[in-house]
This record gives C-alpha cells, structure tokens and sequence, in this order.
C-alpha cells in the first residue's frame, strides 16, 4: 500500500529525528521544507500544493508545508502532530544549536508564530488542532525516541505495513 505521513509539529519536538527513524525503518523519503521549495523551483510546480501532490503520489514522509491539509481526501494519508512540553523543547534546541536557554526560547517562540500564521494563511485553520490528525505524539510524555517504534507498531497492527 503507498503509505503517506505527513507530520506537523511544534518547534523543538525532535519529529525531525522521528520522520528519520521512520524513513529508515519504512524504507521511504522524509521531504522537508528545504526539499519541496527546491522541487518548486526546478521543476515548474505551479505551487508547493502540486509538489506535495506529486510527492503523494508514492509513499512518503512529508514534514509540514500544511500536507495534512493538502492531501485530507487521500485515504492513504495519515496525519501525525508532535508536540512537547515548551522547557522539554528549549532544552532539545539549547542542545541541538547550541543557545542559551533565552536565545532557544525566542527561538522557538519565533517558530512557534511562523508556523501557525503560515499554516492559518494557507488553510484558514488552527494549526495544532487536534481535529486535523489521526495522532498526537506527545515527545514529553513519549520520548521522541519511542515514537517511531509506536507508529510503526500501529501501522503493523492496522495492516498498512
């Protein structure tokens, strides 16, 4: 079955680190940011909604870029939300970039708006409404590195993998 993940997450969470866990125990890509902006502009996509589509098109882990959103009609689709603990984050990213604890909160504070006025603008949602997904990923609660584990478990036992 063509198995598409798209996660949303908060800054900080580690979902980049799960999307990777995942891509290499599923044998699929992670297509972030970076990746799809790229597509775009080399490959004449009107849009980032028509790259995501394409991308769609074979199974894949799509980080962010509103993909929950974009692909709801697919029934292949299953759409993940990270989320943390704020002190659990701005430890993750004092860690991860090497901040002070004030410069990794207004990091993530900086993140945290862009993300959601980006996804409210290109939606006209709430981002991080729980309505909008199949499963939140609570990585205070979890451990960022227990998540992939539990997905895959769960895609095991609902037969998608």
């Amino acid at each position: 079955m063509n198995l598409v993940i798209t996660m949303s997450r908060r800054y900080g969470t580690g979902a980049s680190m799960i999307a990777e866990e995942l891509s290499e125990k599923l044998g699929i890509p992670v297509y972030d940011k970076a990746y799809i902006e790229n597509e775009l502009h080399e490959n004449n996509f009107s849009d980032e909604a028509e790259v995501i589509r394409n991308l769609a098109k074979q199974s894949c882990i799509i980080l962010g870029r509103c993909a929950s959103e974009i692909l709801k009609d697919q029934p292949n689709v299953f759409n993940i939300y990270v989320c943390a603990d704020k002190e659990d984050r701005i430890k993750r990213i004092m860690k991860k970039e090497n901040l002070s604890y004030e410069a990794a909160k207004d990091l993530l504070e900086k993140n945290d708006r862009e993300r959601a006025a980006y996804y409210n603008e290109n939606t006209g949602r709430l981002w991080g409404d729980v309505n909008n997904y199949h499963m939140i990923l609570d990585t205070s609660e979890l451990g960022a590195e227990n998540c992939a584990d539990i997905l895959i478990k769960y895609f095991k036992r609902i037969e998608v993998i």
